[in-house]
């Protein structure tokens, strides 16, 4: 995997050349080299140094006056099915990648690689070599904006003979959610993913320079220092007079790197005379906001009269349907404000991990999704609706059948050509997928009918948001939001309704979509009627998940009455 070739080397090129070559350009001196007539095999340690090689020096370094080529070392009998495509831009999102990818065949798995590069990197697995060797072909020189592709052959261990296969190897690939790098919040590369463990801050954009320091040599140290990962996005919104700063750490990191910035900028406002104290910008989830502000506000006031600060929150009039978050500003002293840092982002956390906990019931939602889920998972718990039991944890198997509504013109971007894309998407999410016939001529809907288990249904309904919003089926900034019918027990109706509409307005209120349950439905031939669900792909997903757990709960119900009913009669002897 990490054996380079070292091509148009120059006839007087040595072994101890190459060497000191490697070292000159900041890169571990192999202790393999092979050298033979214009060309050379070099191992390398690990991974992400052979990508840095292969990116800082084929095409662009001169060795003995001429210009080298480096790239993967992979045999002919183990260039199969895995590929590695470097250079992709870091706000490129997964479902565009994805979309890319199928073109070519159908992608078993896709794993992002942790590297020192600005761009991404991703190994990717075809479930044929004849798809790998296509998308090789037409993915290399890929424009993206401003980025070109580069793709390479990685050595397939599968494609091995039995006594060539590592013996530590062991069954199962590496998927996304298995130690890999991920998309951030917006689904983008190139950074880790962000979830409400990690502590996001918003600082002026007069500052960003001296947080970063010449040559970046400031926020290595803060980096160092705190033992952390620090996001400057610095791109997102031009113009704006602020930025936002991810830190990726432990809570105890996160504090001491928000403390070293705080200080950064305090001092270079003491310098400017710009302003006395600088306040602290805590970006959150607007699902924990209510956790933090607590019961009439007695969390928030007690971190106040504790830390001496002065806390606001920005208005939920500035949330909207691709906006869930808030803004938490901390006024005071520098001392004062990283103190009411580690009380809010405790409370935050907190909030977190209980709703992780909550959702675990429906395991079939991926982690890197999880921190984007409503915070209705506790607040469902508290008011009734969601009273985990045993038989619950069995639903994640059970198929289920969910109507989902698409736009007339996204059909065809949905379907692929020649029925490609929705055999690969069927078969990456495990779902049968059925698009219905239109029921008039000019309809501008059509029906697609999803059967899978909870896991399918996430990936398939997934995948068709994000196809849709791929295909700009929705204009700009617009959400995607789809309408999706599940059909439920006649007998649950009522419980999904509530007395008064009580649980379906909570259930609307909690998840951020519209549910409707049409009164006097008549029931269909297996004694069901139909839900309506509309929002975008989380609030649809929630939704959908809330009722089927209802579902579920009366269906235990009944069992458990039709059991006792049989036990009554022998009692009664």
């Amino acid at each position: 995997m990490n054996k380079l070739y070292v091509g148009n080397l120059s006839p007087s090129v040595t072994v101890e050349d190459l060497k000191q070559f490697f070292g000159e350009n900041n890169l571990p001196v192999p202790d393999q080299v092979l050298l033979k007539s214009g060309y050379a095999f070099v191992d390398f340690p690990d991974q992400n140094s052979a990508i840095k090689a292969i990116e800082s020096l084929s095409g662009k370094v001169e060795l003995h006056g001429k210009v080298i080529e480096v790239d993967y070392s992979v045999p002919k009998k183990l260039r199969s099915r895995k590929i590695q495509i470097r250079n992709i831009p870091p706000h490129l999102q997964w479902e565009v990648l994805d979309g890319l990818l199928a073109q070519h065949g159908t992608v078993e798995n896709v794993e992002q690689v942790n590297t020192d590069t600005e761009t991404a990197v991703v190994n990717v697995t075809y479930s044929t070599k004849e798809e790998a060797k296509e998308a090789i072909e037409k993915l290399t020189g890929h424009q993206f904006d401003d980025y070109s592709f580069k793709v390479s052959y990685i050595a397939d261990m599968d494609a091995a003979p039995p006594d060539q296969a590592p013996r530590t190897r062991r069954g199962g690939r590496l998927s996304r959610n298995q130690g890999a790098s991920q998309p951030g919040p917006s689904g983008e590369f190139g950074a880790p993913r962000t979830t409400q463990q990690d502590l996001r801050i918003i600082v002026p954009t007069q500052y960003v320079g001296a947080i970063i320091g010449k040559e970046g040599l400031t926020i290595k140290n803060v980096t160092k220092q705190t033992q952390s990962k620090v996001d400057i996005h610095r791109k997102e919104n031009a113009g704006a007079a602020e930025k936002p700063i991810t830190i990726h750490s432990t809570p105890e990191g996160c504090s001491a790197a928000c403390r070293m910035i705080m200080e950064i900028m305090q001092k270079e406002a003491n310098e400017t005379k710009a302003m006395e104290d600088i306040p602290l910008k805590i970006i959150a989830s607007n699902n924990y906001i209510g956790r933090l502000i607590g019961k009439q506000g007695r969390n928030l006031k007690k971190i106040e009269e504790e830390t001496g600060t002065k806390i606001t929150i920005s208005s939920l009039q500035d949330l909207n349907i691709y906006n869930n978050e808030r803004t938490i500003t901390v006024k005071g002293s520098l001392e004062a404000c990283c103190n009411a840092e580690v009380e809010i982002m405790k409370k935050l956390r907190e909030a977190y991990e209980n709703d992780i906990a909550a959702i675990n019931v429906t395991s079939a939602i991926p982690h890197q999704h999880a921190v984007c889920l409503p915070r209705s998972s506790t607040d469902v718990r508290r008011s009734g609706l969601f009273k985990p039991t045993f038989g619950m944890h069995l639903i994640k198997f059970k198929q289920e059948v969910a109507y989902l509504f698409i736009p007339t013109q996204a059909v065809g971007a949905l379907i692929g050509k020649k029925g490609q894309h929705i055999k690969q998407l069927a078969h990456f999410a495990g779902a049968s997928i059925k698009i219905a016939p239109a029921e008039m001529p000019d309809a501008t809907e059509r029906m697609v009918i999803i059967t899978g288990t909870p896991e399918a249904q996430f990936k398939a309904q997934g995948r068709i948001f994000g196809k849709l919003k791929e295909e700009n089926i929705f204009t700009g900034k617009e959400e995607v939001r789809l309408e999706t019918h599940i059909k439920v027990p006649s007998t649950a109706a009522g419980r999904v309704i509530g007395k008064g509409g009580k649980t379906v307005n909570e259930l609307q209120s909690l998840t951020s979509a519209e549910v409707i349950v049409p009164r006097d439905q008549t029931p269909d031939e297996k004694n069901e009627v139909v839900v309506k669900i509309c929002g975008h792909f989380f609030a649809n997903q929630t939704a959908q998940r809330k009722i089927r757990e209802i579902i579920q709960q009366v269906k235990q119900q009944e069992q458990k009455h039709q059991q006792g009913a049989a036990v009554s009669p022998q009692h009664s002897k």
